[in-house]
């Protein structure tokens, strides 16, 4: 069969049997939209035709294929992980505003997971000392690979939110994607979430419970001035100021994404 029959076959949108195609031959995307008449040899036939049933079946493409895009750069991801998503970029962006300017910026990922945040700093930062903190050993190799592979130089420890830093340690910028949703939140049995880790997607809880480490956590390990930020669930907004407010931070603020949903929330460390 041709590339063109395969993907008509595929009963998958016309992308995502491309990009799997494309896994499976080896070769990038664009080579088939150039030769659709290209024959598969039966062996990548077979691996195709395994994604597109596992894929008709739910399993998320980034896992499929093995990597996702993640502010302009490929991550490898896996079940270990939670799949890299465009929101989280803002959480990114506001971080990167914040300590742009300062001469060795010191900044700690907790939770990293597959280490897209804590690399993303550390490239665009080069003069940042970056450190990764994730309890899944899984996930820790994970990060370990995709620092390696694009280059970054960053401290992977690993250990639940603070643990593994000692006592003194004091950070410019923490920033923190933890679990935010309710254990009982029926989008956990819809979509890409019935694939992915369960630990890094809920507490177990109302959905607030990282949350509450994180937050409560935070000023003993920022400096003068320090800064942070975590990302939540859409209705969070106003329970994230709350804890930002009982923790004594200053200049505590919401910031929307690109769907207009409350999505990040940051604040100055207490005075």
């Amino acid at each position: 069969m041709t590339v063109a029959q395969w993907l008509a076959a595929s009963g998958l949108p016309l992308a995502e049997a491309r990009a799997l195609l494309a896994a499976a031959l080896g070769v990038r995307r664009e080579l088939l939209v150039a030769y659709p008449e290209r024959a598969v040899p039966d062996d990548a036939g077979e691996l195709f035709a395994r994604f597109t049933e596992r894929r008709r079946a739910g399993e998320p493409l980034a896992y499929l294929l093995g990597v996702r895009e993640f502010y302009g750069r490929e991550f490898a991801v896996g079940p270990a992980v939670l799949i890299p998503r465009p929101e989280t970029e803002l959480l990114v962006e506001l971080a990167l505003h914040r300590v742009a300017r300062a001469e060795a910026p010191r900044i700690v990922d907790l939770g990293t997971g597959s280490g897209c945040i804590a690399i993303t700093l550390a490239l665009e930062l080069p003069h940042a000392a970056v450190t990764a903190i994730e309890r899944s050993a899984e996930a820790l190799h994970l990060a370990r690979r995709n620092a390696q592979r694009l280059g970054a130089h960053i401290e992977l420890l690993q250990g639940d939110w603070y643990a593994p830093l000692e006592a003194e340690r004091r950070f410019d910028a923490i920033v923190a994607n933890p679990p935010y949703v309710a254990v009982g939140d029926p989008h956990l049995h819809e979509g890409d979430l019935r694939f992915e880790p369960a630990l890094a997607l809920t507490d177990g809880s109302d959905g607030l419970a990282c949350l509450r480490a994180v937050v409560a956590g935070a000023p003993a390990h920022l400096a003068a001035a320090g800064w942070l930020g975590v990302e939540h669930g859409y209705n969070q907004g106003a329970a994230a100021r709350e804890l930002f407010a009982a923790a004594g931070f200053q200049d505590i603020a919401t910031v929307r994404d690109a769907a207009g949903i409350e999505r990040v929330t940051h604040g100055r460390a207490p005075r």
